[in-house]
């Protein structure tokens, strides 16, 4: 089928590239003086200007139709940006056990000694637990920079605890 196809490609681009004399548009047009470009406008090589000249100029109503934002600042500067102060991946209430694994989660489901399972955010490269979602009805320590109100109280609700880690 694949063979196939690929011979089929190849008889048309086969096609495409030997067309004869006869069957090309310029073969059609002789006798028409202008070749379909028209008399008044002409074909000319670059009427506009290349590319995406004349923006603020004979091009303005395009860009201002099109591209609105296209020309000017928007925002504020920051002089000295420094990203990774921003930086905080998070993760939800929700996925907290499939960072830990199926294996993890069925050993604190039916450990009878009271310990709790210990999930460390931040080894799996998030830093705030944020609280979308429903947690089960198995203890956790939750290890994490940071922790939303809701995700605080939601781990807490099932027998878990919240632990900051720097």
């Amino acid at each position: 089928s694949s063979q196939s196809t690929t011979t089929l490609l190849f008889t048309l681009s086969l096609t495409k590239m030997a067309r004869h004399n006869r069957q090309k548009k310029c073969r059609r047009l002789r006798g028409h003086v202008s070749h379909g470009h028209g008399r008044i406008g002409k074909h000319r090589k670059h009427p506009g200007g290349r590319g995406v000249a004349g923006g603020m100029h004979h091009n303005r109503t395009w860009f201002d139709k099109y591209h609105p934002t296209y020309f000017g600042k928007s925002g504020m500067r920051v002089y000295h940006l420094q990203r990774n102060q921003l930086h905080c991946p998070v993760v939800n209430v929700d996925s907290l056990w499939a960072l830990a694994g199926q294996d993890a989660y069925d050993q604190a489901k039916t450990a009878s000694d009271n310990k709790a399972a210990i999930i460390d955010v931040t080894q799996k490269g998030y830093f705030k637990v944020v609280g979308r979602g429903a947690l089960p009805k198995v203890p956790v320590v939750v290890r994490a920079r940071y922790f939303s109100e809701q995700a605080e109280r939601k781990i807490r609700e099932v027998g878990g605890v919240c632990e900051i880690v720097a």
